[in-house]
């Protein structure tokens, strides 16, 4: 999850908070990627999760990146929480997953170094302290009870708020992983129809990169249970947020719905004060209860913006949250499918087409069917593998028309990370259909067999 943001004077009017949002817009030569992946630690021979102490630990982790390859430390009451470098930064999610949230680049081609980079970082300091790491949607065997959480303040005041709201909350907290990629706009019009491409078809990347199929020792059976999970979590801060189809929406519209929804915290001095259920329009009158006669500034109000958790995610930016975590090619797979769709405009209108006629109720419909079902869901007359099959022609026309070439100019595009997407399409089973073929087949019916098996 995002680290606290930093810089900005007071709110004193409204229109800071569009202008806020409006600040993204950028020039086409601007554009940048942002990819961020989190992955479950471990320990070899017990297979239980990396506790945050230790000398296999989550803190062996942090110290090791940090002595051996030059990361800087981030610190919160003494202790080491994450590590920041080049503009990529290291973050702890509240179990102890660790993710890196990638610098900006240009091309898929250096997300692509940059992740291998990383995980190469995190396999050599794991190998000497007797950890691993796994790509996985969600924790396939560990119950809640050995999940130890993360000493970051922000966590301690959203797992009791968890236990009050939804139903799974606490499993996204503690036992999920995902995948996702940060684009850019260009202006209002370029946010409106790229935000609404990108709530369409999300269903159709938690389709492809569906790769949670167990939990807590069994088969769970849904292809990703991580996108279940987001379904009963907190119906104030997430969903497919019909109002973006809506004539007129734009940035006024994103900010009244991120003022409606229930603040967490506010971050001041090191410390995170409970505002859990509290609202940032009392915040903007002095009204607030956790800070009584306080006014807001800007970093509060890109603090509220990442405790707002829809499928796709306006900041200044926007953040496609809809993918489990997986392998690495398919952690180069999906910022390819994204950035193909809404970097070109030709294959962003052709994207814009497939879903213009869709209602809220088929949108929402086709979210939940790719979380039970992935590739074979089918939902009035919409099959999710012919609808992939088409989304990912349309994405290769994309990073065709970009024509990054890469590898010193040997590689032309940047079409070729489309390939394990493709050939998941082509066979039309998802990576948890070959999943829960292993746990039936050679596995024999134990999920211990996956760490050595799918493991970094």
């Amino acid at each position: 999850m995002s680290i606290p943001q930093s810089g900005g004077g007071p709110i004193e009017r409204r229109e800071q908070l569009v202008e806020y949002l409006a600040a993204g817009c950028k020039p086409r030569d601007a554009w940048r990627i942002g990819t961020e992946h989190e992955k479950f630690g471990y320990c070899r021979d017990t297979l239980k999760p990396l506790p945050y102490e230790g000398p296999r630990s989550i803190r062996a982790m942090l110290e090791g990146l940090r002595d051996r390859f030059g990361w800087a430390p981030v610190m919160e009451a003494g202790r080491i929480i994450g590590l920041e470098k080049d503009g990529a930064n290291i973050s702890l999610e509240p179990g102890g997953q660790l993710e890196l949230s990638g610098a900006p680049l240009e091309t898929i081609h250096q997300t692509c170094d940059e992740v291998n980079e990383h995980l190469r970082e995190v396999k050599s300091v794991a190998d000497d302290i007797g950890a691993a790491f796994i790509g996985l949607g969600a924790a396939p065997i560990w119950t809640h009870a050995e999940m130890s959480m993360m000493p970051k303040g922000r966590y301690r005041l959203m797992t009791d708020y968890m236990g009050r709201v939804g139903t799974h909350g606490l499993q996204m907290m503690y036992r999920t992983c995902t995948v996702q990629v940060n684009l850019d706009f260009a202006s209002e019009a370029d946010m409106v129809q790229k935000l609404r491409v990108a709530l369409a078809l999300q269903p159709v990347a938690t389709a492809l990169f569906a790769n949670s199929p167990f939990f807590e020792g069994r088969p769970n059976g849904h292809q990703s249970w991580r996108s279940r999970i987001w379904r009963d979590l907190d119906p104030d801060r997430t969903g497919m947020l019909p109002f973006v189809f809506e004539e007129g929406f734009g940035f006024e519209r994103y900010v009244g719905y991120a003022l409606d929804v229930p603040m967490y915290f506010v971050y001041r001095d090191g410390r995170y004060i409970d505002a859990t259920g509290q609202s940032f329009r009392d915040f903007m009158a002095g009204r607030l209860p956790a800070l009584p006669g306080e006014l807001p500034t800007l970093s509060d109000w890109a603090d509220h913006l990442t405790t707002i958790f829809p499928e796709a995610r306006l900041k200044r930016f926007i953040e496609m949250r809809g993918a489990d975590g997986g392998p690495w090619r398919r952690l180069c797979a999906l910022p390819a499918l994204w950035v193909g769709l809404l970097y070109d405009n030709t294959a962003l209108a052709a994207a814009w087409d497939l879903a213009k006629g869709w209602d809220a109720e088929l949108r929402e419909a086709l979210r939940v069917a790719a979380s039970v079902d992935g590739l074979r869901a089918e939902v009035a007359g919409v099959r999710m593998l012919d609808l992939a099959r088409t989304v990912l022609a349309v994405a290769e026309a994309g990073l065709k028309a970009r024509a990054r070439p890469g590898a010193g100019g040997l590689l032309p595009d940047e079409t070729h990370f489309l390939n394990a997407l493709k050939e998941i399409v082509a066979t039309g089973r998802s990576p948890a259909d070959e999943l829960l073929d292993r746990y039936h087949g050679d596995w024999g019916g134990d999920l211990t067999r996956i760490y050595a098996d799918y493991s970094y």
